[in-house]
């Protein structure tokens, strides 16, 4: 069973692989498949002119102890970025994408991997990611239904809200009594 992949807010068709590096073997001396490739930021940085070289389309694969700084000049190179959160309580992917969103301006695909539950998916979505593999045993449906929903806005500044609910016009507010006042001449 694969993971379901949720993207704009739909159930999507996974064409990426993600590389593996088995026991006994190195980023130096893992095969290098063809095809839609995740590869590990370790395979990345050991092998960066073959790949380019061989691959047209290219994806990296960011664990949580990976630095995003390390990768900042190749941005361009990647098609998809994914983001992984091994634990459901493992947040230091939401860091993760709000550099690459903010500071590095990525612009490709941002994609959550790992422990991702519906409940995460608001959180996920402020701070950039746009597709979301869900954990296997999750229903994608019931995740597109409830997961982004669950406020109906935020009071912060994010990747997808730059300004503070604070600075933002009464106008600007989803459901702000400004909207709803009518004027007569």
């Amino acid at each position: 069973m694969t993971a379901q992949l949720i993207r704009n807010r739909a159930v999507a068709v996974d064409t990426w692989k993600t590389l593996e590096i088995a026991e006994g073997e190195s980023p130096e001396s893992v095969a290098l498949p063809d095809g839609d490739i995740l590869f590990p930021l370790a395979v990345w940085l050991a092998r960066r002119n073959e790949i380019v070289s061989r691959h047209k389309r290219i994806g990296l694969l960011l664990e949580p102890g990976d630095q995003v700084e390390e990768i900042a000049a190749d941005l361009d190179y990647f098609v998809v970025i994914a983001v992984a959160f091994p634990k459901f309580v493992d947040g230091r992917g939401f860091s993760t994408a709000s550099l690459l969103r903010q500071r590095y301006n990525y612009q490709g695909e941002l994609r959550a991997v790992g422990d991702v539950l519906h409940d995460q998916l608001f959180f996920m979505h402020r701070v950039g990611f746009d597709t979301y593999a869900l954990r296997q045993d999750k229903d994608a449906r019931h995740a597109i239904a409830n997961g982004f929903a669950s406020f109906s806005e935020g009071y912060q500044a994010s990747t997808v809200q730059p300004e503070p609910r604070f600075r933002r016009r009464p106008s600007t507010i989803p459901g702000s009594a400004r909207n709803h006042i009518a004027t007569t001449a």
